[in-house]
């Protein structure tokens, strides 16, 4: 097995790209807390701002044409700040409880990570969970035999969280990475394809385990090749257009790409 000649980490989102397939504990939770105030929100809705902070994933949620109407029916008034902060404040606790029945392992995704973490690769991730939720997730990933060299949660950093390029910039930091340009950041999601994109590094997008297509495991599984292929197109060009250099399906099909991007830096080609 030969080590990489110039990749030196690899940063990785948490839901939908290494537990989690499908991405459903966070959605899970959003939906109950909207319709715990009265304003009911589909599953298409509450994914739709996936990736970024929480707080701001649900004013987000609030600002989308027919869950903003809904509010208003309900609440004679617009969604505010001090809404957003009472949803969170219900999210928390809800989310923090959750967790850890959707911590499963994406097939293939922890071997993945091991073979890579063999070929000389440092192991980064961040992730759109603040801290209070990472630090229940952390330990059952642990047990469950995944543990990268760093996390860092949304609300780790004064700068904040995705689409910026912070988290994946304090990955670098803590890990003692020489070049940016050296890390691939791997993302379910286009604020997480942003992120690796403005911290200067490659971006592999991952279209079939991750929030885009919200399908479990078992039920992508099984679909037929046609009927993957119809998730799958949406989910790869909603990444792609948000600047992705490589769109895989899963985590298992990292090394082959990873393979292409050491070839194309000794090459001279630069993210």
């Amino acid at each position: 097995m030969h080590q990489y000649q110039h990749l030196e980490a690899l940063i990785l989102d948490w839901a939908g790209t290494v537990v989690d397939f499908g991405s459903f504990a966070p959605t899970r939770v959003l939906l109950d807390v909207f319709a715990s105030v009265g304003v009911p929100v589909t599953l298409a809705e509450a994914r739709v701002p996936m990736g970024l902070a929480k707080w701001d994933h649900i004013q987000a949620l609030g600002s989308l044409p027919g869950v903003a109407e809904r509010w208003l029916a309900r609440f004679g008034r617009p969604m505010q700040d001090s809404d957003v902060d009472a949803l969170y404040a219900q999210f928390m606790p809800r989310q923090v409880a959750l967790v850890g029945e959707y911590s499963a392992a994406i097939p293939g995704a922890f071997a993945t990570v091991d073979s890579l973490r063999a070929r000389g690769l440092k192991i980064g991730s961040c992730s759109g969970y603040p801290r209070v939720v990472m630090d229940r997730l952390l330990p059952l990933a642990a047990a469950a035999g995944y543990a990268p060299d760093h996390t860092v949660a949304t609300d780790d950093l004064p700068a904040g969280g995705r689409p910026g390029p912070w988290m994946a910039l304090a990955n670098v930091l803590a890990l003692g990475v020489g070049d940016v340009r050296h890390c691939v950041k791997v993302d379910d999601t286009a604020p997480g394809i942003s992120e690796g994109l403005r911290a200067g590094m490659w971006t592999v997008g991952l279209a079939a385990s991750g929030n885009a297509v919200g399908l479990t495991a078992a039920e992508w599984a099984a679909l037929t090749p046609a009927q993957q292929d119809e998730y799958r197109r949406p989910a790869a060009a909603m990444l792609r257009e948000a600047g992705a250099h490589y769109v895989v399906d899963t985590l298992s099909e990292l090394p082959a790409v990873l393979d292409a991007i050491d070839a194309r830096l000794a090459a001279g080609e630069r993210p």
